[in-house]
């Protein structure tokens, strides 16, 4: 079992936009539930197949598995819950570590997000100046609770 740490932050600013390389990602989920996640996932032309366990803190067991890019397209347009979620996601290199800064479209337009994966909880690391405020460990905003509660319904949106 894989264990994935991850801490995920509201942007500050637009600094971010030149940086890096963007792919778009579509992903799907065949089981949303609280406890564990089934995900369906096409990243440029790469088919994923994820499973979560529960977050406990900023750590969760994850086990990932590629997928023939046929099987995940038929997935997501057949099994998957609505809405589909959409991004385009860069990653960038800031001080050793790699940002993950998702910009979601479709129903969660608006929302932007960077995540950084971690070697441990308390690992130390430096936040670009775009980096804002921490959102780790609100469940509105995992991808999962996104396809239940889209950005675009949500009335207290972040600023």
């Amino acid at each position: 079992m894989g264990i994935e740490i991850e801490r995920k932050f509201l942007l500050a600013g637009d600094g971010w936009r030149t940086l890096g390389t963007a792919t778009l990602l579509r992903q799907g989920y065949l089981c949303a539930d609280p406890t564990r996640t089934v995900r369906v996932r096409i990243e440029g032309e790469q088919g994923v197949l994820t499973i979560k366990s529960k977050s406990e803190g900023a750590s969760r067991g994850e086990w990932e598995y590629p997928i023939p890019l046929s099987e995940a397209a038929e997935l997501l347009e057949r099994l998957c819950e609505r809405p589909l979620v959409e991004k385009t996601r860069r990653r960038i290199e800031h001080a050793g570590f790699i940002w993950e800064v998702d910009e979601f479209l479709g129903e969660n337009a608006g929302l932007v997000v960077a995540e950084i994966e971690l070697p441990s909880e308390d690992a130390v690391f430096d936040k670009p100046d775009w980096i804002g405020q921490e959102v780790t460990g609100e469940k509105r905003y995992y991808n999962s609770s996104l396809i239940k509660a889209p950005y675009s319904t949500w009335t207290d949106t972040p600023t």
